[in-house]
């Protein structure tokens, strides 16, 4: 007995196995943490992160990640804020004026650019850092302490909302998803049951994907949002494909069990070259130096294969163990039969041809001069973290803090670097030894707890305070000026700060781009090569899909609105990954036709017969795709759900547009390039 066979035979045990193993890891998902921040997935040999270790080793007092801002207060009042901050769980560190210059001597005395970084116009505003996992607990309780009419602001705010919303958004993104595929599903289906072996089959791969989470211990947040609902979206057709072949030999075969063996046999190579083309493109991600793409091609690789598993092993089981259900619960079709809509389609297969060929260098141009956003940009104006990001940036402007490390001893020197450094554009301040101390004082003649936050036994510590945003050209272009400024005074420096992390991400992922754009490319034309044995269909399917992928990523430049480079970066591989399989379904139909009639009586046909299911797939992805973009305030999330809605959409018109007009206008060149082709000759 073959394979097939042996599922049939035990397929109460398969049942109650793949429940016990739902069930287990569904319980197992809630031991898996989350990680939600960006700066752990960058490569130990990103400058930043080597700065940071550095600095961690030799310095006690880390560099603050969050900006407290207290309105009406004394300084007596805000010292005392100060201490009450300084006792919050989580919080180690706080710096206020009093860490600058001396308070018993009267503030008219003091620098003035110096008091007014931190006190203005009786607001008083804190620098502090919270330890990183205690980023929920300790904002929560600033915010208690700090009540609805002061601020705070900063990259452990920003961790702190991303953690609080993404539970929620995840459920509430579920909820809205489920009854819109169940919608779409009992259109395309002739069973009220249908949709839903459907979704236990994906379902329960979806929740033992989470739950073997727990042996890889951490996922990115990205992974956590995206990951369980792309894997419904793309690997829903496997269910689909093997239900239809299994409802059509039913027409032919009396016993229930056969009909299933037969189906099985029947869909595997569509499910297989599905499945295999979006493996091999989220393969592609983990190659990437940037933690995050790895960890969600990790996670959708794992998932697609346990969907794959789950599909041909666990459906066909159910199936044959409930197919009553399905029979009791016919209804009639909904949708009619799409008939001559070939015959439209190709009435217009030249002027699709010509506007997509004058619309694909303006869109490859376009998607690559996209402005680009490499953290996780900003808080909407509604949401409290955005409101305190304005409160604070119009009373003490910008302030965004960066860490020079430079080697220890030359006082001169290092005077002259921090004269340098406060001439620079943007720097509105620099904080170190010598200007706030004395350059003339030796630092061994005073206390400790005065120095220790200047200098380790080996390195000097200077902050400067900048006038920009977290992340841009303004940011990048000072970050290289800081650069170059010390390198001409040491051989050995180093910089750290929210800035220049986002710096090394940028030039991180793009890097990564590259690779991985190519990978993808490379991998799945080995599995078209491999499926069509053609030269030419390859190329075919790939121009179709890339067409939609290259447009799709234009629109944010002709919108004139910053992409978050993450999204851009992942869906240019997911797109191409998930959307390659309706080329796939479409063409693998067509050839098959080719062999019994003319080129345009094929592809007429094709369109006919296949135009729905390629729709109902692309309506699917596509609903999962603007529902993430309607329900994340994360912008990484957001992007990629308004990126992957729109590429579904684009995809499907291209397969039904543009696909058909290749596959006849260069009909004699597939041919040629077709291992056994055996077209039709007749007209």
């Amino acid at each position: 007995m073959d394979l097939t066979g042996q599922i049939i035979k035990h397929k109460k045990s398969i049942v109650i196995t793949f429940m016990i193993i739902t069930l287990v890891s569904a319980v197992a998902q809630f031991a898996v943490s989350v990680n939600y921040n960006m700066v752990d997935y960058l490569p130990e040999d990103a400058p930043s992160i080597e700065a940071m270790d550095l600095m961690e080793q030799e310095f006690d007092e880390p560099v603050e990640n969050a900006r407290v801002m207290i309105q009406d207060v004394s300084v007596t009042e805000a010292l005392n804020y100060k201490e009450k901050l300084e006792a919050i769980d989580g919080v180690s560190s706080v710096t206020w004026l009093d860490d600058i210059v001396d308070l018993k001597v009267p503030l008219e005395m003091a620098n003035e650019d110096t008091v007014e970084s931190y006190y203005l116009n009786d607001s008083a505003l804190f620098s502090i850092h919270i330890q990183e996992g205690y980023e929920v607990k300790a904002t929560d309780n600033i915010y208690e302490l700090i009540g609805e009419d002061n601020a705070i602001a900063g990259e452990a705010v920003n961790t702190a909302t991303s953690q609080k919303m993404a539970g929620n958004e995840s459920m509430y993104a579920g909820a809205l998803l489920v009854p819109i595929i169940i919608l779409i599903l009992i259109l395309s289906t002739n069973s009220w049951m249908e949709p839903v072996f459907f979704l236990t089959a994906i379902g329960v791969s979806v929740l033992i994907n989470l739950g073997t989470n727990i042996f890889i211990g951490e996922v990115s947040f990205v992974t956590q949002s995206v990951s369980p609902i792309l894997q419904l979206a793309v690997s829903l057709d496997y269910a689909i494909f093997l239900l239809h072949s299994f409802s059509d030999y039913r027409k032919e075969v009396s016993d229930p069990k056969e009909a299933m063996q037969l189906a099985m046999k029947r869909s595997f190579p569509a499910i297989i070259a599905s499945a295999s083309t979006t493996f091999f493109g989220f393969t592609a991600l983990t190659f990437m130096d940037f933690g995050i793409g790895a960890d969600l091609g990790l996670n959708l690789l794992k998932g697609i294969l346990l969907s794959f598993i789950s599909v041909m092993v666990f459906l066909s089981a159910l199936t044959v163990m409930f197919y009553h259900w399905i029979d009791r619960t016919k209804h009639r079709q909904f949708v009619p039969d799409f008939k001559n809509i070939g015959k439209r389609v190709m009435k217009f297969r030249i002027p699709a041809l010509v506007l997509v060929l004058l619309m694909i260098v303006p869109a490859f141009l376009a998607q690559s001069n996209t402005t680009f956003i490499y953290g996780t940009g900003e808080h909407p104006d509604n949401t409290r973290a955005g409101q305190d990001v304005a409160a604070i940036q119009d009373e003490f402007g910008k302030n965004m803090p960066m860490v020079l490390l430079v080697p220890k001893g030359d006082r001169a020197k290092e005077e002259e670097l921090v004269q340098d450094l406060e001439d620079l554009p943007n720097v509105s301040s620099v904080l170190s030894y010598v200007n706030m101390v004395s350059s003339a004082i030796p630092p061994d003649y005073l206390e400790k707890s005065m120095t220790e936050q200047f200098y380790s036994d080996d390195y000097t510590r200077i902050t400067l305070y900048t006038e920009t945003e977290a992340e841009g050209e303004e940011a990048f272009s000072l970050i290289e000026k800081v650069h170059t400024t010390a390198d001409s005074y040491y051989d050995e420096t180093r910089l750290l700060g929210e800035s220049v992390t986002l710096y090394d991400m940028k030039n991180i992922v793009q890097e990564d781009n590259k690779l991985v754009n190519w990978l993808t490319i490379i991998t799945i034309t080995i599995v078209l090569l491999i499926t069509f044995r053609s030269i030419s269909i390859p190329i075919v399917l790939l121009l179709t899909i890339q067409a939609s992928v290259w447009i799709n990523l234009a629109f944010p430049y002709f919108m004139d609105t910053p992409l978050v480079y993450v999204g851009y970066l992942l869906i240019s591989t997911i797109q191409l990954a998930a959307t390659v399989d309706y080329a796939i379904l479409f063409t693998e139909y067509y050839n098959n036709l080719r062999k019994e009639m003319p080129a345009m009586q094929a592809i007429k046909k094709t369109i006919d017969d296949k135009i729905f299911a390629i729709f109902i797939s692309a309506s699917i992805l596509s609903s999962v795709g603007f529902i993430l973009w309607i329900t994340s305030t994360n912008p990484i999330v957001s992007s990629i759900g308004l990126l992957l809605g729109r590429g579904a959409l684009l995809a499907f018109i291209m397969v039904v547009f543009l696909l058909p007009a290749l596959l006849v206008v260069l009909d004699w060149i597939i041919e040629k390039t077709t291992w056994k082709a055996n077209f039709f000759k007749g007209k």
